[in-house]
């Protein structure tokens, strides 16, 4: 297909730009930010200075890409676009990636249009380097949302030596993903990593002075800081498809071949509304992503999008959450244990013989394990405290549980985020990809959340070791 032109150059664009490329359709990507494409999940690395913005930028997606210029009409007759400097790009086919926007919560005081100085919201590169300005010379900051980012924002702050407090309007953190038992010890190990975590309450009222800002909560109190993060949710970006008359409800409205109410138009990640659900999460995207390309380079014209099972880390120093399926149901199995003095909470939801969700919080070897039961769909073993105790299961071992990547079987998922399994890894290698670099260049691992990379130089090293015995 000729004319393929992609709004949005995040982190689904610039996937779908990508993949179509590697099918010989040359795409035309119109991003609204200045940037090349960067991995917005690294966002909170960059944060806490782990690494620079180089780390963050994502490959090359190939095509035409256009930045800096928002799009800003779709004339659906003619079959073009119209950017804010009064170009107009023709399209044979268009793919609406333009992703969500930072919802900032009715504070009284705060305008949304025009933040104050050391008030930021957590949501973009650029929003990313505002709080690095910010956090110069801070010593405090308060962190408004406690959900996965917000959490995510917090312990990069607190990285850099800023003292943080949480404030989070429900009764626990990540009410989304986690119970209030997980919440309660995720909340002991923020303490330990200076970070003081309020639940229950909002912000009320914002004051700024010439140092500081000082939130008044719902409950009285005042809390002074030098920075205030807002990282309070997100809402999908569905102005410019509303306005072209494309249905839409929370988002764009599309089937299970990603298009929308009309056929030359598509829409994927946090934008698209698929069967009644709103994205946020990138292993979706970009699966939605690699089904366009398939369907518009004619690979496979009928391609359908199934969602996967979701599973959910939080990536933090000093934190290792993961939470998946549902922790609601009845007759459904319930194994937890916890133990807050070492900040571990284990939750096992069991239907069927299957996982149906999980919660695993802190040093738990066989998280890797819990997940491929869930995401597989595959039978729990007949021992059930193996998995929330972490005791070892032998040759069922994954990727993040086996003591040696001999004992992985091929079919074993190591990256999350791209679907990539240890098999497709040793060949891989096996092709010349002989550093975690030109393995990820290959087979795309590590290239998401990054919480594979250390399995993924388990594997290299493994391999290297062997080629050496074999030599």
């Amino acid at each position: 297909m000729n004319e393929v032109v992609i709004v949005g150059y995040g982190m689904a664009g610039a996937r779908c730009a990508a993949d179509l490329a590697r099918r010989g359709v040359k795409a035309t990507v119109v991003g609204a930010e200045p940037h090349r494409a960067y991995n917005r999940i690294l966002l909170s690395n960059l944060l806490a200075g782990k690494v620079d913005e180089t780390g963050v930028e994502l490959p090359d997606s190939g095509g035409s890409i256009r930045t800096g210029a928002p799009v800003v009409s779709i004339d659906r007759d003619r079959q073009t676009v119209t950017c804010a400097d009064g170009t107009v790009v023709e399209y044979e086919h268009l793919v609406l990636a333009t992703g969500a926007t930072a919802w900032i919560p009715p504070v009284e005081g705060l305008d949304p249009d025009a933040l104050p100085d050391r008030v930021a919201v957590f949501r973009t590169l650029d929003d990313c380097r505002r709080i690095l300005d910010f956090s110069a010379g801070a010593r405090t900051a308060i962190v408004l949302g406690g959900g996965l980012l917000g959490l995510e924002a917090a312990r990069g702050l607190a990285g850099r030596g800023l003292a943080v407090q949480v404030v989070h309007p429900v009764g626990h953190l990540m009410e989304r993903q986690i119970d209030p038992d997980a919440s309660a010890i995720l909340a002991g190990t923020l303490a330990e990593l200076g970070i003081t975590v309020h639940t229950g309450v909002s912000g009320a009222r914002l004051t700024t002075g010439p140092d500081s800002v000082t939130l008044t909560l719902s409950d009285g109190r005042e809390l002074t800081t030098d920075l205030l993060v807002l990282s309070c949710g997100v809402r999908p970006e569905t102005a410019l498809a509303r306005d072209a008359g494309l249905a839409v409800d929370r988002g764009i409205v599309v089937d299970d071949r990603l298009r929308t109410s009309d056929r030359r138009i598509s829409a994927i990640g946090d934008c698209a509304q698929h069967r009644g659900q709103v994205g946020g999460l990138v292993a979706p995207a970009w699966a939605q992503a690699n089904v366009v390309a398939r369907v518009l380079s004619g690979e496979e014209p009928l391609a359908a999008y199934q969602p996967a099972p979701i599973v959910t880390r939080l990536k933090a120093n000093g934190i290792d959450l993961a939470s998946m399926g549902t922790l609601d149901g009845e007759h459904h199995e319930d194994l937890r244990f916890a133990d807050p003095a070492r900040g571990t909470y284990a939750r096992l939801r069991i239907h069927e013989g299957r996982v149906s969700g999980a919660v695993l919080l802190g040093d738990n070897p066989l998280v890797g394990q819990v997940i491929q039961l869930f995401d597989r769909g595959a039978p729990v073993p007949n021992d059930r405290r193996a998995l929330l105790l972490g005791r070892s299961l032998g040759s069922t071992a994954t990727a993040q549980a086996a003591p040696t990547p001999a004992l992985m079987p091929d079919a074993a998922t190591v990256c999350q985020c791209n679907s990539v399994s240890k098999g497709s890894i040793v060949r891989a290698w096996r092709d010349g990809c002989r550093d975690v670099a030109a393995i990820a260049g290959r087979t795309r691992a590590t290239t998401g959340c990054g919480t594979c990379t250390d399995a993924v130089c388990g594997i290299a090293d493994w391999l290297s070791a062997q080629e050496g015995v074999k030599a």
